[in-house]
């Protein structure tokens, strides 16, 4: 089956242990850091500098430790006391030779660690950026949740780093407070998931906001937690031992709290990409990125609490890939444009891979775009039936140049409304060809 990269999610789990001599602080009167972070794909992306380089990584409260990877974006960076280990992830793969690392400086503003450790992961197919279109060099999640209140507003693309001996709680009548437990480094809240034809199933769910997806859930019959008739099979993401594939479908709905979605997206993971995981114990599943961005939350870890708040995310339809195109970048091409009558060298510092443009005397401006390709093609998909390939290079959608935009806008485009009629013009083998179909809702 070919893979629909589209849906992304970021797990790293079962590593080895590291102790952290210190941990993160803010100036003694300082209540809390700000920070402005990137939302893609339903991702928290935060800038972050490790031992003086600024990066940027991905805020995963389902990670236990930092992860570096993608280093061929940084010019240099220092890592200190470093020794050989080897890690597990989920996927289907085997575990991987990494190097452990104690005593790095990592900064969010004034918020800082001077004894922070990480595991640096060398293999270059661990790297995200060319799926999410920006950057990305690594992952930092329990450390940062484990030494403030943590308030993430979905709303401004806000993250407040509180110092919890300076915190006030104010909470009010529309927001509510759910109890959340802390097992091995990670975070579980309690909810409910209303299958179709059944009583209403508890479930225990790992709150991960390093997954793009909305719900997973293990394939448990006794719980009564069966696979909807109506699914497909897809790609669901990568681990950090490989990829991971199952059936992605919805449930009735999913209740946290007193918060209840209808109509829920979901995917039932298959166990093999969990093979190393000896005892899930009396976990159901997980929630992700594209349920937790419909609320503003403040995490508690050391109190034992998560703050919900609904905000104006709360009612949006859950994003399917209807078109079954994943995309991806894959380095730089060459295009010509006519112009005004300018010469020089302009340079687009907007644009985070890259946007050259020389203007030649003819009045043609010669362009270094990204090039966008397609990466994953969904069988039986609206795609596939009306020819599209992978490795296809995409030129524009809809009449609309696509090295103008972003790659998340771009996806976009391509899956916007059931029943809308999606033109791609794409280069193959140094020919133009113009594509048509109609984007369908994936469970008729």
């Amino acid at each position: 089956m070919k893979k629909n990269l589209h849906f992304f999610v970021i797990l790293f789990v079962a590593l080895p242990f590291l102790v952290s001599a210190q941990s993160y602080r803010l100036p003694k009167t300082q209540k809390f850091q700000k920070v402005k972070f990137e939302l893609v794909n339903n991702l928290i992306i935060i800038p972050i500098e490790v031992n003086g380089s600024n990066l940027k990584f991905v805020l995963d409260s389902g990670v236990s430790r930092p992860i570096l990877f993608n280093l061929s974006d940084t010019d240099s960076i220092q890592i200190n006391n470093v020794s050989e280990v080897t890690i597990n992830g989920l996927g289907g793969g085997e575990p991987i030779k990494a190097l452990s690392s104690m005593g790095n400086s990592f900064k969010l503003g004034k918020a800082r660690n001077n004894n922070q450790g990480l595991y640096v992961v060398l293999d270059k197919e661990i790297n995200f950026s060319t799926s999410l279109g920006i950057p990305v060099h690594g992952i930092l999640g329990y450390d940062l949740f484990r030494d403030f209140v943590v308030e993430i507003n979905y709303g401004t693309n806000h993250i407040k780093l509180h110092n919890p001996d300076l915190y006030k709680y104010n909470f009010n009548s529309r927001s509510e407070i759910i109890p959340l437990t802390i097992e091995n480094r990670k975070a579980y809240v309690e909810g409910t998931v209303l299958m179709k034809d059944e009583e209403n199933i508890p479930v225990k769910l790992l709150v991960d906001t390093g997954s793009s997806d909305a719900l997973w859930l293990f394939h448990q019959p006794d719980k009564g937690l069966e696979i909807p008739e109506k699914n497909y099979e897809d790609y669901l993401g990568r681990g950090l031992s490989g990829d991971i594939f199952g059936k992605r479908t919805k449930v009735s709905g999913i209740k946290i709290g007193n918060f209840e979605l209808k109509d829920a997206k979901a995917a039932f993971p298959y166990r093999e990409s969990f093979s190393f995981v000896k005892n899930l114990a009396d976990r159901n599943g997980s929630v992700g990125g594209e349920i937790l961005k419909r609320f503003n939350i403040i995490f508690d870890y050391n109190t034992g609490f998560v703050n919900l708040k609904k905000n104006a995310n709360f009612r949006s339809p859950f994003h399917y890939n209807m078109s079954g195109i994943a995309l991806q970048h894959n380095g730089l091409r060459y295009i010509a444009e006519s112009i005004a009558d300018l010469n020089g060298i302009v340079r687009n510092d907007d644009n985070t891979f890259g946007n050259v443009q020389i203007l030649l005397e003819n009045k043609t401006r010669l362009s270094l775009v990204p090039e966008i390709i397609v990466s994953g093609i969904r069988a039986g998909s609206p795609a596939a039936e009306a020819g599209l390939k992978e490795g296809d290079v995409i030129l524009a959608v809809n009449g609309k140049k696509i090295h103008n935009y972003k790659l998340q806008e771009v996806l976009k485009m391509l899956n916007e409304k059931e029943g809308k009629r999606v033109r791609v013009l794409i280069e193959r083998y140094n020919r133009d060809l113009l594509f048509s179909f109609v984007l369908k809702n994936v469970f008729e």
